[in-house]
């Protein structure tokens, strides 16, 4: 069985979760891959997954929001964490060519058309599984392509609370804001166009997905019709973004290939917070932070607050706890004679955004007496 990991949601991202992390170390390249991203706040643009089939290993890609351009992504170059990203195990097996006479039954439709109802004929006709999620590699070439890149507007600048409830509605709002690049034969010269053209690179090799629950958002905008979403690179490795293939800009010639991975098993990745071994001796307060999750957190705060009076509270952040670590904290308090509550919050503001089922460790408390 071939998993597919997601780190956070396009949900969460939407909502502002940025400072929960997966490494670069930890996402297995062996073989054929099928995945996406977004990169680091401090470091924006969109991630891609590239395979050929005549590599053992896939290749990562950073797409760049300033100017669209692309380049090998490698470890320890500053920008190999991801709020958000998707990957599956090394997908060979389940990889499922749609044969030309398949493609060119669907032609006259745009891309996320043919797509799909490529997926339903042959479900129908029994040569594909049914599956929750369907990885996608395709190769296309555009009369005309508009895509975005991802940037902090849509991360750390735009904050939950200040975006629509809706995530759908937030969706659509934040992909409008992003910067656009467009690719096609000539440059339209048009000077109040507010998407910046960059050359004629037409010709794409894409990776993505097709979810059958896209509402929830777990790997395409949560939006119930809009079930693609794709990434990719020109063919001569100069541009590379987040296809807006429905956008009225992006005109398809082609489906020049088309292969389907169906992805039953769907493991979600996030960091689990938790306050443990609390104890309070000798005007010392002892407590240990401690990731019990799959995602590493950056810039975490910590609050100690005494009988619920938060404007004398004690207040610590962390720069980063990896997964599966725990740091040990013993803090001064001065606490006045007689019997107190002691409350420990990590991640007072809940800037991670985790599953309501594990957010009752993230607090623990303690009744003392001095």
């Amino acid at each position: 069985m071939v998993t597919l990991s997601i780190a956070n949601t396009i949900t969460d991202l939407i909502q502002g979760d940025v400072k929960e992390h997966l490494p670069l170390e930890r996402i297995p390249l062996q073989g054929d891959v099928i995945g996406l991203g977004t990169t680091s706040s401090l470091d924006n643009g969109e991630l891609t997954f590239l395979h050929n089939g005549m590599e053992p290993r896939t290749r990562l890609y950073k797409c760049s929001a300033g100017d669209g351009s692309i380049r090998p992504l490698q470890s320890g170059d500053g920008s190999a964490h991801f709020p958000y990203v998707c990957f599956s195990g090394d997908a060979t097996a389940l990889r499922h060519p749609v044969d030309a006479a398949t493609l060119e039954a669907v032609e006259g439709l745009p891309l996320q058309q043919r797509i799909g109802a490529a997926i339903a004929a042959l479900t129908r006709a029994g040569h594909l599984a049914e599956a929750p999620i369907y990885g996608l590699r395709l190769a296309v070439e555009w009369h005309s392509l508009v895509i975005t890149v991802a940037s902090k507007l849509c991360m750390g600048q735009r904050r939950r609370n200040a975006a629509p409830q809706d995530p759908a509605t937030a969706a659509q709002g934040l992909y409008g804001s992003l910067q656009h690049y467009r690719l096609a034969a000539v440059d339209p010269g048009d000077a109040e166009d507010p998407v910046r053209f960059l050359g004629n690179s037409l010709h794409w090799d894409c990776c993505g997905f097709w979810d059958t629950q896209a509402e929830t958002g777990r790997v395409t905008v949560p939006v119930a019709d809009a079930p693609l979403h794709l990434h990719g690179c020109s063919r001569d490795l100069r541009h590379g973004g987040h296809l807006h293939h429905e956008h009225p800009g992006s005109r398809l010639r082609r489906l020049e290939s088309l292969a389907i991975y169906p992805l039953q098993e769907i493991r979600m990745l996030g960091a689990d917070l938790a306050i443990e071994r609390l104890r309070f001796a000798d005007g010392v307060v002892h407590f240990q932070v401690t990731n019990r999750g799959g995602l590493d957190v950056s810039d975490l705060g910590v609050a100690v607050v005494i009988d619920d009076i938060y404007s004398s509270h004690q207040y610590l952040r962390l720069p980063w706890l990896a997964a599966g670590e725990t740091l040990p904290f013993a803090l001064p308090l001065a606490v006045p004679t007689g019997r107190h509550q002691l409350l420990v919050v990590v991640d007072p503001e809940r800037d991670v955004l985790e599953p309501r089922a594990s957010q009752a460790n993230n607090a623990a408390t303690l009744s003392i007496a001095v």
